[in-house]
C-alpha cells in the first residue's frame, strides 16, 4: 500500500456495502450500483451511486487528516500575519453534515451547486448524498478562451459567497465543476465566523492562484476587479506565499503580488 493510501485512509468493502444497503433502504430499491471514482481526495472516498447520486463516505481516517490539514493550514495562515480561520471537525458525520449545510446555503443564495440530498452515518462512516452532475469537467480541464469566458462568473459567485458572510476554504481548480457552460462550486470546507474576514482573503488568493496559470497575471486581476475591490486583492495578496507551498496550486507569485500593487497604486 502507498503512503498517500495509508494516510487517506481507504474504505473496506464491507463498509461500501452497508453504505449501499442503507441507499438502498432509504430510496425503496432492492439494490443499488456503486462507481467509485479515480479522485485524488484525501477527505473522503467519491463515488457515483446509480449515476442519480454523488457519494462522499468519510472514514475515521479521512477525519482524522482533516485534522492535521486543519491544523497545518491554520499555521500556514498565522505565518501571513492572520490569526487561522479554519474550523476543526471533530467526526465523519460531522464533516458529511458541514458540507451538506454549506452546499444549501450556496444555493440558496443563487451560486450553482449540486443539489443536496442527505447526509447519515452508517457504521461510524459519515456519508455525504448529493446531486450527480453527468458529463461535467472540472475547471482545470478547459481550454483558456473557455477559462476566460467563466472567470467573470466564478468570480461573480465567490462574491456572491463573501456576501453572505459564507467562505470555500479550498478554492481550486478541481472545486469547480463545468457543465452546460456554468460553473458549479463542490467541496467547501469549514471555516470560524470569526475568521471569515480572513477566510475570504484567503479565498480571493486561492482563486488568483488558481486561474493565474491559465489566464496570465494581468488578465486574472483585472477579471477580478470586476467583482472585487483593489483592498480586497490587497489583503489577497497577503495570502499568496501561503496559497504557493501548497502543492495542488502551481503559480507565479512575485508577478501576481507585483500586478497587484499595481493595480492599488493607481486607485490611490
Amino acid at each position: 500500500m502507498e503512503v498517500r493510501d495509508l494516510v487517506r485512509g481507504t474504505v473496506d468493502w464491507a463498509a461500501t456495502e452497508a453504505v449501499a444497503r442503507e441507499l438502498a433502504d432509504r430510496t425503496g430499491r432492492d439494490e443499488v450500483r456503486v462507481e467509485f471514482l479515480d479522485a485524488d481526495n484525501w477527505l473522503s472516498t467519491p463515488c457515483v451511486v446509480d449515476e442519480e447520486w454523488f457519494v462522499k463516505i468519510v472514514s475515521r481516517q479521512n477525519a482524522f487528516v482533516h485534522a492535521v490539514f486543519t491544523t497545518g493550514r491554520n499555521l500556514g495562515a498565522v505565518t501571513s500575519g492572520r490569526e487561522g480561520f479554519f474550523d476543526h471537525v471533530g467526526s465523519p458525520l460531522e464533516m458529511a453534515e458541514r458540507e451538506l449545510a454549506a452546499t444549501v446555503r450556496m444555493r440558496e443564495i443563487g451560486v450553482n451547486a449540486p443539489e443536496p440530498v442527505e447526509a447519515f452515518e452508517v457504521d461510524g462512516h459519515g456519508v455525504l448524498v448529493l446531486e450527480y452532475l453527468d458529463d461535467f469537467r472540472t475547471f482545470d480541464d478547459v481550454a483558456a478562451d473557455e477559462a476566460r469566458r467563466l472567470t467573470p462568473e466564478l468570480f461573480e459567485h465567490l462574491w456572491r459567497m463573501h456576501d453572505d458572510g459564507l467562505a470555500h476554504g479550498d478554492l481550486r481548480g478541481e472545486n469547480v465543476l463545468v457543465k452546460g457552460g456554468e460553473v458549479y462550486f463542490i467541496d467547501a470546507t469549514s471555516v470560524r465566523e470569526d475568521g471569515i474576514a480572513n477566510a475570504r482573503a484567503y479565498d480571493l488568493a486561492s482563486a488568483l492562484a488558481t486561474l493565474e496559470p491559465m489566464l496570465g497575471t494581468r488578465t486574472v486581476v483585472e477579471l477580478a476587479l470586476d467583482a472585487y475591490s483593489p483592498g480586497d486583492l490587497l489583503d489577497a495578496r497577503e495570502f499568496l506565499d501561503f496559497v504557493n507551498v501548497r502543492p495542488d496550486h502551481d503559480f507565479d507569485a512575485e508577478r501576481l503580488k507585483g500586478e497587484i500593487e499595481k493595480v492599488a497604486d493607481a486607485s490611490g
